[in-house]
């Protein structure tokens, strides 16, 4: 037999194997290294195993499948099955989700983060945005409010904020620019050797990113209230791989997903515990702004951007202001429900 035939007939029968014993891997593209920003992944990898007893998997890797803001890209044409990106990477091809980064939406907890999260993308509008991409949105990645590190001196003011060179992206990004920042929307992985090298003053980020990406090594101040909002990061799935699964492992799959939030969410606690001794370990000045500050940066960013983002989706044909309301009801109800 003539060994391209024999690798043929070899891959055949193990193909055959595989789907005979019922066997699915799939392959996750994140991103960095492993983290409190992924660890929701790492535990359903986990659940869903233990669940079919070891014959659904997930292969997890980080940076070997693609670049981060291609990940959306990558799900659309199967490259892999299951993908983390986030919105603001890349706003114009998920515009409807983009209503998580707006700034200031009030969200005060992880919890809060998930409960309204979870909400829009279970919204018609939503489904069929992502779907555009062969993309079912799965879970989200519950971020905390983000603040900003930077090197010199610190700055307690939006004044002090006017020609300010940040890495904050989406909404984030746009309530900077509108107190006088420059905001520069880069990956998370290009932040510290752009802080290093000074193109830019300070980065937002929520804790573990300044942890992960090691900004935090860099920086001499970190403002502790400033919480101008989050950015959204859903782990999504490939729709045919979704579809195609067998019965129980997608069940396992589905009913892992609260499991694996609810040890994110546990994880991040511990983390944001500790965070206190690691500014003071590492020799950072916590920066306060006074309330008056910060009432001036919402007036200044949050009406104006919240109602250009809903007229900008609107020229869509896509339902801005009840995407909007879907938020804030949300939120209203899960506070309610504590």
């Amino acid at each position: 037999m003539k060994p391209f035939l024999k690798s043929l007939t070899i891959a055949a029968v193990a193909t055959g194997f595989a789907a005979e014993a019922g066997a699915t891997d799939w392959n996750v593209s994140l991103w960095g290294k492993r983290r409190a920003f992924t660890e929701h992944v790492e535990k359903l990898a986990e659940l869903v195993s233990e669940k079919t007893g070891g014959e659904f998997t997930l292969s997890i890797s980080y940076g070997g499948l693609s670049k981060n803001r291609e990940n959306l890209d990558g799900i659309s044409i199967g490259a892999f099955e299951m993908a983390q990106f986030c919105a603001g990477y890349h706003r114009d091809k998920n515009p409807t989700i983009t209503v998580l980064e707006l700034p200031f939406l009030g969200v005060e907890t992880l919890e809060e983060e998930v409960a309204v999260s979870h909400a829009v993308y279970g919204h018609p509008a939503v489904a069929e945005d992502l779907g555009r991409w062969n993309a079912k949105l799965l879970m989200t990645s519950p971020m905390p409010q983000y603040n900003i590190a930077g090197a010199g001196d610190p700055r307690a003011s939006l004044a002090e904020f006017d020609g300010m060179r940040v890495r904050a992206t989406g909404g984030i990004g746009a309530a900077f620019e509108a107190v006088g920042a420059v905001p520069t929307s880069m990956t998370a992985t290009e932040v510290y050797n752009a802080m290093e090298s000074g193109v830019i003053d300070t980065a937002a980020f929520a804790q573990h990113a300044h942890l992960s990406f090691r900004t935090i090594d860099i920086a001499t101040w970190w403002t502790e209230n400033l919480n101008p909002g989050t950015v959204n990061c859903p782990v999504v799935v490939n729709i045919d791989a979704y579809d195609a699964l067998p019965e129980a492992h997608r069940a396992a799959l589905d009913e892992s997903v609260d499991e694996a939030i609810a040890h994110y969410l546990e994880n991040y606690g511990a983390l944001i515990e500790k965070w206190e001794g690691i500014l003071t370990e590492r020799g950072v000045e916590k920066v306060t702004l006074p309330e008056a500050e910060l009432e001036k940066f919402r007036e200044i960013a949050a009406t104006p951007i919240t109602a250009q983002w809903i007229a900008d989706m609107d020229a869509q044909g896509l339902p801005g202001q009840e995407l909007y309301d879907l938020v804030q009801s949300t939120l209203a109800e899960t506070r309610a429900s504590n």
